[in-house]
């Protein structure tokens, strides 16, 4: 397990507990926490295979599953994927970095229709390693399934930035939205949601 990415390198200590307390606490609120789920849910066909990478504590696992799809939730951070298990059981978790993400040495062989990064996953991979993570996952997808990636612009990673690291991975951007719930794309928008396919 790499230590590398910025989730580890540029948190505060505690921030891992912080992240699951916060959720645990805004869906005992009753906060809408199933808008990404129910974006990618709409492109799948039913029971289809789905890779949550970089799960977080598991929300977007749990709803995809509770959806009637098979997940496998990956996250570089043994607590959230503890979490995971604890808070949304049902899909596979396990501990990887996506930027070397091999699940065939987590007898995970089968290829899926679909993989998520939401959560600002993208901002907090290690520097350097964007293209990695993107080509990396994308080798886990189907060649006719997709790769849907959000986060926040002005962070870490420009759109232009991503656009190059989407090239070199071998990937192509087939859809942007300003939104998870698919407001137009405009060049003013602080959030891009991109859904990826294999070139060619």
């Amino acid at each position: 397990m790499s230590r590398a990415t910025r989730w580890f390198t540029e948190t505060k200590e505690g921030h891992s507990q912080w992240y699951i307390d916060r959720f645990r606490t805004m869906a005992a609120e009753g906060a809408d926490l199933a808008g990404e789920a129910r974006f990618v849910d709409a492109m799948l066909p039913r029971a289809a295979r789905v890779l949550d990478a970089g799960c977080g504590s598991g929300r977007i696992s749990g709803e995809l599953h509770r959806r009637g799809h098979q997940v496998v939730g990956v996250d570089v951070d043994p607590a959230l994927i503890e979490a995971s298990a604890q808070d949304h059981p049902g899909p596979e978790y396990a501990v990887a970095d996506l930027a070397d993400l091999d699940l065939a040495g987590h007898g995970i062989n089968e290829p899926f229709d679909a993989a998520v990064l939401a959560g600002n996953v993208m901002c907090f991979v290690a520097p350097g390693s964007e293209t990695d993570v993107l080509a990396s996952v994308a080798r886990h997808v189907r060649a006719d399934g997709f790769v849907v990636v959000g986060f926040g612009l002005g962070r870490t990673l420009t759109l232009a930035e991503f656009d190059q690291h989407v090239t070199a991975a071998g990937l192509a951007v087939e859809h942007r939205f300003a939104t998870w719930d698919i407001k137009a794309w405009s060049e003013g928008a602080d959030f891009a949601v991109s859904v990826l396919r294999h070139k060619g």
